[in-house]
């Protein structure tokens, strides 16, 4: 199994590297630099635009931004991810749908910031990013959030993080055409080191819950499949257009209302095909509630029955795995995981496996040796801890 870093902070020399690559590409030094990081969803899948709960925590893999501002009206990006291009664009001429690809997302903060009465008059822009794409680990809205915090401090906006996440949330819903739901730029915004953020999607309130891998002798092992998901290509809008269908004919404002002694009546009043989607919802808000009450007793090890629970649930009810993430949590659990499942929207992406430190070894070895008798390409693995959110680092 090929290994990603296992996500270290943002230190002083990449901060540095990313200084001199600003001034290469645009010519001058840049203000600051910004990193923002993507995520790992702990429990609570597809509830967030269903006004459920959500359990994620931030990973040291970020999105560093480091930006300059411009009086222009200009809005000048470049991507070391991307095609080698600087995207330039007029602040006054940004409406969704006409910036393609991956500048589109920071695009769309500045078009949000602008709908919400925020005067930007313009940036440059350099990204560099070891988010893995495409893996289900947010790195969509570490981008967001990365551009968000930049232009907050550039331009003295004085929003806070949760109000930087719905900016960002709403770029990628009505700029880039994605109806997420806000657990991803919640995360990236507003998670704090050594803790996973519970939050109430509908309310926003949220608890920071202690959490610690290490003092229980686990890692929180990230597998990235390889297979890569496009929640753009209508599968995602289809499933929340169904759960919002289902939503209307039980007559509730969202299926969080729903409880779950409601659930036998509730198959009664729906078609069959919405009755697992619902059933999936209700069911996984309650193993959000149960993996806070395990953090908050100390026992970290009991997320283990909850997260391989999230993922059969995932796998059957809401049929949004594939083989290679089924296969993952199938050889994680036999090498001897306490618990593991998909995380993000599915349809590919990664999976996290709650292990003993001793263990990893043998369940990466595990997992590797699965994928090759399956004739699946070899999927990377790193281990993770709760990291910090958006923030200046220069």
């Amino acid at each position: 199994m090929s290994a990603l870093r296992s996500g270290r902070a943002a230190g002083q020399d990449h901060v540095i590297d990313v200084v001199k690559e600003f001034d290469a590409v645009h010519g001058t030094a840049p203000d600051g630099v910004w990193a923002a990081p993507g995520r790992v969803n702990l429990i609570g899948e597809h509830t967030d635009y269903n006004d459920g709960f959500v359990l994620p925590m931030a990973l040291s893999h970020t999105t560093m931004a480091a930006a300059r501002r411009r009086e222009d009206g200009q809005l000048r990006l470049f991507s070391a991810q991307g095609d080698s291009r600087v995207s330039a664009l007029a602040v006054t001429e940004l409406t969704p749908g006409v910036v393609a690809g991956w500048a589109g997302y920071p695009a769309g903060v500045v078009w949000a910031l602008g709908e919400a009465g925020h005067d930007v008059g313009g940036a440059d822009l350099f990204f560099r990013s070891d988010v893995p794409t495409g893996a289900g680990l947010s790195s969509s809205a570490a981008l967001e959030c990365a551009t968000a915090a930049a232009l907050n401090d550039l331009y003295d906006l004085g929003l806070t993080p949760p109000e930087l996440a719905l900016v960002a949330q709403r770029a990628e819903n009505a700029f880039v055409g994605v109806p997420c739901g806000v657990m991803d730029q919640m995360a990236s915004a507003c998670c704090t080191e050594g803790t996973a953020l519970h939050l109430d999607t509908r309310t926003l309130e949220q608890r920071h819950v202690p959490l610690d891998f290490e003092a229980a002798g686990l890692y929180l092992l990230v597998v990235d499949t390889r297979v890569k998901h496009d929640l753009g290509n209508g599968a995602y809008a289809a499933l929340r257009t169904d759960c919002e269908r289902a939503a209307g004919l039980l007559g509730v404002p969202a299926l969080r209302d729903l409880a779950l002694a409601d659930l036998e009546a509730a198959d009664d009043r729906l078609p069959p095909e919405l009755r697992p989607l619902v059933r999936h919802v209700v069911t996984e808000n309650l193993r959000v509630a149960e993996a806070v009450n395990c953090l908050n007793g100390g026992d970290v090890r009991g997320l283990g029955a909850i997260l391989t629970a999230g993922h059969i649930s995932l796998r059957d009810d809401y049929r949004v795995s594939c083989p290679e993430t089924d296969l993952v949590v199938e050889a994680a659990v036999d090498a001897g995981a306490l618990g593991a499942r998909m995380t993000g929207g599915g349809f590919g992406g990664s999976v996290i496996t709650l292990v003993e430190t001793a263990t990893v070894p043998k369940v990466e070895d595990n997992i590797t040796r699965a994928f090759s008798a399956a004739g699946f390409p070899a999927p990377r693995s790193f281990t993770a801890m709760p990291a910090a959110g958006a923030r200046r680092i220069r």
